[in-house]
């Protein structure tokens, strides 16, 4: 059997002191997380993340610096994940549109209100994306090419 770890993306929001995140059904009951998920064929990480934040908040994120690039191997399941997160700004909000399955709400919350809710994440990774954000780690988007 091949190895290879899922590859997902996600949006590190911050504005006004407060950061975006999506509560949401999974497997482990209702859990936090930044608007993530699943890196697609033929789309750029880029994109990737710019589709997660609006099917999961309904707001459009545009993408201005690489946050981080993250691997978690997930404690009890036999999954490596692979996380590719983007900072950047909002751009416009669809308060109508209709969220992905499983998304119950999106939510502005303080890096406070993060870490102690810590329990509640769908993983560590959440807590690393807003502390580095707020450590000001920015990497330029070039640093990942997609070649064609």
């Amino acid at each position: 059997m091949i190895w290879k770890p899922h590859v997902t993306v996600a949006a590190v929001i911050e504005q006004d002191g407060k950061f975006l995140l999506v509560e949401e059904n999974t497997e482990e009951g209702v859990r936090f997380n930044q608007p993530a998920g699943h890196w697609e064929n033929n789309e750029t990480l880029v994109q990737g993340t710019i589709r997660e934040a609006l099917e999961e908040t309904a707001y459009h994120f545009t993408p201005q610096w690489l946050q981080g690039v993250y691997r978690w191997q997930h404690p009890r399941k036999d999954i490596t994940y692979l996380r590719f997160a983007y900072g950047g700004v909002i751009t416009g909000h669809e308060p109508e549109r209709q969220l992905d399955e499983g998304i119950i709400r999106a939510v502005w919350l303080t890096p406070e209100e993060i870490r102690a809710s810590a329990e509640r994440h769908r993983s560590p990774l959440i807590v690393r994306c807003v502390e580095d954000h707020l450590a000001g780690k920015r990497y330029p988007l070039e640093l990942v090419t997609h070649y064609e």
